[in-house]
């Protein structure tokens, strides 16, 4: 379903992504981690199309991002890093808005925004301005709204900032039910390794814009020759290994 080979982006003194080439089938949820700066929101930008990349190529569902990237964007449930919201519309109107931009049918709309309402908890502040949302309320209304169309890919940048406990336990689940009831392909780069290590089928480690080492958990122990390790020793390991790369 994603499929990203030799992308490059090259700001002329950085090179913030080298040749990155990944696969994710459909139904995978695949975790993106690395250090500050190691390229994750760029290649995610890029992914969104929000970012043409220097050379290479994305392909999204079957789409190829540049040649088709409405074809690709359609696909695609986008939630960015530093997602903005009209905090003057209710969060029911910030769904509309949001269902407008994707062409969801006006007789779906309205079940769905419901759905999606009490499926995140924010059903009792639908018709509340945005602005008196608490920050994880926020969060999560990105995420509803990012939904609203059924998207075969959700690509997600750090989902979990600003969600009490909660509230990740609540978004884990919905994310977990997707892959698995709806094959809904996964795309989430996060800092929290142990939302990695619980929630992801594969895992990508990427530093300086190189993907140094990919797989499972236990593929990533072998890689870093550890045995009985969490993913943060795993990811420590690795990543000081290539430190002069």
């Amino acid at each position: 379903m994603i499929k990203l080979s030799e992308l490059t982006k090259d700001y002329g003194t950085t090179i913030a992504v080298n040749k990155l080439s990944l696969n994710v089938t459909a139904g995978e949820i695949y975790g993106f981690i690395g250090p500050n700066g190691a390229g994750k929101t760029t290649t995610i930008r890029m992914m969104g199309g929000i970012l043409a990349p220097t050379s290479g190529s994305i392909i999204i569902g079957g789409a190829d991002m540049a040649k088709n990237p409405v074809e690709g964007k359609k696909k695609i449930g986008f939630v960015p890093d530093r997602p903005f919201l009209y905090e003057k519309l209710t969060g029911m109107e910030f769904l509309q808005f949001s269902g407008d931009l994707y062409d969801v049918k006006l007789e779906m709309f309205q079940q769905k925004a419901i759905n999606l309402l009490q499926q995140f908890a924010l059903w009792n502040w639908a018709d509340e301005l945005i602005e008196s949302y608490s920050h994880g309320m926020k969060q999560r209304l990105i995420i509803a709204s990012a939904l609203l169309h059924d998207p075969q890919i959700l690509i997600i940048d750090e989902p979990m900032v600003g969600l009490d406990p909660e509230a990740v336990h609540m978004v884990k689940d919905i994310l977990k039910n997707l892959s698995a009831n709806h094959n809904t392909t996964i795309f989430v780069s996060t800092h929290t390794l142990s939302l990695a290590e619980d929630l992801c089928h594969r895992i990508g480690l990427i530093h300086k814009g190189t993907l140094l080492a990919e797989g499972n958990l236990d593929e990533l122990k072998h890689i870093a020759n550890l045995g009985e390790a969490k993913l943060e020793e795993v990811f420590l390991t690795i990543i000081k290994e290539n430190t002069f790369i």
